[in-house]
């Protein structure tokens, strides 16, 4: 499959609980079956620097010894390593533009008291970029659809699928 400017895309997959960063215009990072979790997806414009993180849980405190084995699994834990592992490859803070994907709800539960994962997720992750001084450029989160998305490391370009449909292009 040809990317960006016809460039032969080379697929970066991102499983539940991992995140990936590229500095390789020719990579595009996906995920897939986002249900409850939420994708954090940035992209620095000026070092050419993307990544995503799918996790799973809001925070760690929730099971300890997962969050030891998988980190990123966790909001608290694994956009902290998303983003230092851009850093390393050259992003800077003040560039990264930032998106959020998922946190559907995924249950039947008509209950208004039960808070819904997919909700928790997504609160989890606003409020760990909002005490780190991070804006949300776009979101393509909640509803009831699990989604796959992708990120072109070439020009940050994400788009969002669900139901075998683009839903968005963020």
């Amino acid at each position: 499959m040809n990317g960006p400017a016809g460039i032969q895309t080379s697929w970066v997959r991102v499983g539940i609980g991992e995140f990936a960063v590229s500095d390789r215009p020719e990579d595009t990072i996906i995920t897939a079956a986002l249900g409850s979790c939420v994708a954090v997806c940035i992209f620095d414009p000026v070092a050419g620097v993307a990544g995503m993180l799918h996790f799973l849980l809001p925070d760690m405190r929730s099971n300890p010894v997962r969050a030891k084995e998988e980190p990123a699994a966790f909001a608290d834990l694994g956009i902290p390593l998303l983003f230092r592992a851009a850093y390393a490859l050259g992003a800077v803070k003040g560039r990264c533009q930032v998106w959020l994907v998922g946190g559907a709800d995924m249950t039947a539960t008509a209950r208004e008291d039960v808070v819904k994962m997919g909700q928790r997720n997504i609160l989890a992750a606003r409020g760990m970029l909002w005490r780190n001084g991070i804006m949300i450029r776009g979101e393509a989160v909640g509803g009831n659809s699990p989604r796959t998305v992708t990120l072109a490391v070439a020009n940050g370009q994400i788009t969002v699928k669900a139901d075998g449909r683009i839903v968005s292009d963020l």
